[in-house]
C-alpha cells in the first residue's frame, strides 16, 4: 500500500495526567503515515485523486488544540479515528510525542496503527 508521510507536525494542546502539565497548552509533535492507493494521483497529477496534505495537517492541528486528553495514547486513538472517518484512507499510523517531558530524553510518545476496516 502506498504511503503519504507528514513528519514532525508541531501542534499545541492540553495533555497530561496532572498539573502543571494541564495548566496550559504544550507543544506536541505529530507524525502521520496515511495509507492509500496513489496510482491514480500519479497518473493524473491531480490533487483531486489524493488527499491534500496541508488540509490534513491543519485539521490535525485543530483536533489537538480542541481536545484535552490525559494520555498521548488517547490522543493518538482519537486522531486515527478522526482521519479514517473523514478522509479516503485505508489505514493510518499515528505517532504523538511530547518533547523533554522525561529526564534525559528528547521526546517520549506512542505510535499506533489502525485500519479503516477496524472502525
Amino acid at each position: 500500500m502506498d504511503r503519504i508521510i507528514i513528519s514532525d507536525l508541531q501542534t499545541t494542546g492540553i495533555i497530561g495526567v496532572k498539573h502543571p502539565e494541564r495548566d496550559k497548552p504544550q507543544i506536541l509533535f505529530i507524525n502521520l503515515i496515511l495509507y492509500r492507493d496513489l496510482r491514480l494521483a500519479g497518473q493524473t497529477d491531480s490533487i483531486a485523486d489524493t488527499v491534500n496534505y496541508s488540509t490534513i495537517a491543519s485539521a490535525v492541528g485543530e483536533q489537538v488544540s480542541n481536545t484535552q486528553f490525559h494520555t498521548v495514547e488517547a490522543l493518538a486513538e482519537h486522531l486515527s479515528h478522526y482521519l479514517l472517518s473523514n478522509y479516503p484512507l485505508n489505514a493510518v499510523r499515528v505517532r504523538v510525542e511530547k518533547p523533554k517531558k522525561v529526564s534525559n530524553t528528547a521526546r517520549v510518545g506512542v505510535e499506533i496503527f489502525r485500519r479503516k476496516s477496524s472502525l
